[in-house]
C-alpha cells in the first residue's frame, strides 16, 4: 500500500485524484458553516518538577 495504490489516500495524492479515500468537502456545506468559536478554558500555569540529580561517590 504506497504511492501506486490508488485505493488509498497516498496513492490519490500521487496521482492527482480524488474519490473516496480523499474525496473534497462539497462548497455549499463548507461555506455555509462558519466555523464556531470554542471557549477557551484558562489553564494554571504549568510548574516544572525539578529534577533530583543523582550523586556518584567516588572511590579512592
Amino acid at each position: 500500500m504506497g504511492k501506486g495504490d490508488r485505493k488509498t489516500a497516498k496513492g490519490k495524492r500521487y496521482n492527482a485524484s480524488y474519490g473516496n479515500a480523499r474525496s473534497h468537502g462539497t462548497r455549499a456545506a463548507a461555506g455555509a458553516a462558519a466555523p464556531v468559536a470554542k471557549k477557551t478554558v484558562a489553564k494554571p500555569a504549568a510548574v516544572k518538577k525539578a529534577v533530583a540529580k543523582k550523586t556518584v561517590a567516588k572511590a579512592g
